[in-house]
C-alpha cells in the first residue's frame, strides 16, 4: 500500500523563490537607495544669493524699534557722508534705499503698518548733517532741511516705496499662510467626521 506523504518536499513549486521578488536584503538596499535618491532630489543646490541672505542676521523689531533704528542709522549715514563725501545728496539717497528695505524686513508681522510711516521720518532725521546752513542758526538749519527734503524728494519716495512692496509682499504671504492652516485645521477637524460608520 502507498504511503503518501503529509509534508511536500521543499523542492516543491510553492517553495521557490519568485523571479520577481528581491530578497531582504536586496530589499533593504533598494529602499536605502529610494531613500538616497529622495534625498538627493531634496537637496538641490541653493543660489548663492539665498544663502547669502540666510546667513544674514534676521532681528525681529517692534514699530518703536524699526523708528529707532532706521532715525538712528539714518543720522550716522548723513554724518558719514558729511565727513567722506562734503553732504553728497546723492550718496544719503543711495543709502537711504537699502535702510528702507532693511526696515520692512525685520519688523515683525504685527507692526509691519509702521515701516512706511517711519521711513520718510527718518529720512528727515538723517538729513540734519546733510542739510546746508547757509543762513546759520535754528532758522537757517530748517531751512536747509525744507530745501534738502523738496530737492530729495525722489530719493524719500522710492525708499518709502521699497519698503511699502516689501511690506505688502509679506502681508500677502502671511494672510496666505493663514488661510492654508485654517484649511488644514478644517479638514483635520472634518476627518474624524468621514470616518465614523453612518
Amino acid at each position: 500500500m502507498e504511503q503518501h506523504r503529509t509534508r511536500p518536499s521543499q523542492a516543491g513549486p510553492q517553495y521557490r523563490p519568485r523571479r520577481g521578488t528581491p530578497f531582504p536584503s536586496q530589499a533593504g538596499r533598494s529602499a536605502a537607495g529610494a531613500v538616497r535618491r529622495g534625498s538627493a532630489v531634496a537637496r538641490r543646490p541653493v543660489p548663492p544669493v539665498v544663502q547669502a541672505v540666510r546667513r544674514m542676521p534676521n532681528p525681529r523689531l517692534t514699530g518703536l524699534g524699526s523708528g529707532l533704528f532706521c532715525g538712528a542709522l539714518m543720522f550716522a549715514l548723513g554724518c558719514l557722508d558729511q565727513l567722506l563725501f562734503g553732504a553728497s545728496p546723492l550718496v544719503y539717497g543711495v543709502l537711504f534705499l537699502p535702510v528702507c528695505a532693511l526696515t520692512a524686513v525685520w519688523v515683525r508681522r504685527g507692526d509691519l503698518v509702521t515701516a512706511p510711516v517711519v521711513v520718510p521720518i527718518a529720512f528727515a532725521f538723517g538729513l540734519l548733517p546733510v542739510a546746508d546752513d547757509s543762513g546759520g542758526g535754528v532758522g537757517g538749519r530748517l531751512m536747509g532741511l525744507v530745501t534738502a527734503l523738496a530737492v530729495q524728494a525722489g530719493w524719500l519716495y522710492g525708499g518709502t516705496l521699497v519698503a511699502g512692496l516689501i511690506v505688502t509682499v509679506r502681508k500677502v504671504r502671511l494672510m496666505s499662510r493663514r488661510a492654508a492652516q485654517r484649511r488644514a485645521a478644517q479638514a483635520q477637524a472634518q476627518a474624524p467626521a468621514r470616518r465614523r460608520p453612518a
